[in-house]
């Protein structure tokens, strides 16, 4: 099969940063879709539906490209933790996590309209956070990074200072796990990938 363009259907810059640092070449599109759960949908269902929906979505703008949609949530005993809607929402999640142990699911969406295709799966993580106090929690959120990150922190980034450990993939707690991305492009008939030069 020859090489497939690839978009990736999401801005975060993480995902982007994943996509390149394994070597995928690809162009970005956004799916504007409402990424509100249903009434008594669980999180990693509500993960998985709004993969599937952005790339859907997308592949029908480009129906000659393999279209990756992805959607990370983190989850508290089942309670979805979405991203803040400003400090003091984050500083309150923050709160929630602290001393606590949390799961992260990642669901990713490959579709590839053309030819009819569309497969998904979605990998799970655990992260296990420090006891914080209000002072560290305070700075943190100071410094505006828990802004636009799901559960309000970013691991890969100062928010590293608040874990005490984790579990399963890193990548898929960043926002794309990359292991599994190059497992499903294979599994997508895909002998060439598209590799940067």
């Amino acid at each position: 099969m020859k090489p497939i363009a690839v978009v990736l259907g999401s801005s975060s810059p993480r995902r982007k940063e994943i996509l390149e640092d394994i070597g995928i070449r690809f162009t970005v599109a956004h799916a504007d879709i409402d990424e509100s759960a249903l009434p008594g949908e669980a999180v990693d269902q509500t993960a998985l539906r709004l993969a599937r929906e952005k790339a859907l979505k997308i592949s029908l703008r480009h129906p000659g490209a393999l279209v990756i949609g992805a959607d990370t949530l983190v989850a508290l005993d089942g309670e979805m933790l979405g991203k803040p809607d400003d400090a003091p929402h984050a500083a309150a999640m923050l709160e929630k996590l602290s001393g606590k142990t949390h799961d992260v699911f990642t669901a990713v969406a490959f579709a590839l309209a053309s030819e009819g295709r569309e497969e998904s799966f979605l990998c799970q993580s655990r992260v296990a956070f420090k006891n914080l106090g209000r002072a560290a929690i305070d700075a943190y959120v100071a410094t505006g990074e828990p802004l636009g990150k799901a559960g309000a922190y970013a691991i890969q980034g100062q928010g590293a200072a608040l874990i005490e450990g984790h579990a399963g993939s890193f990548s898929n707690i960043v926002g794309l796990p990359a292991r599994e991305v190059l497992r499903f492009f294979m599994a997508f008939g895909i002998e060439r990938l598209p590799w940067k030069n």
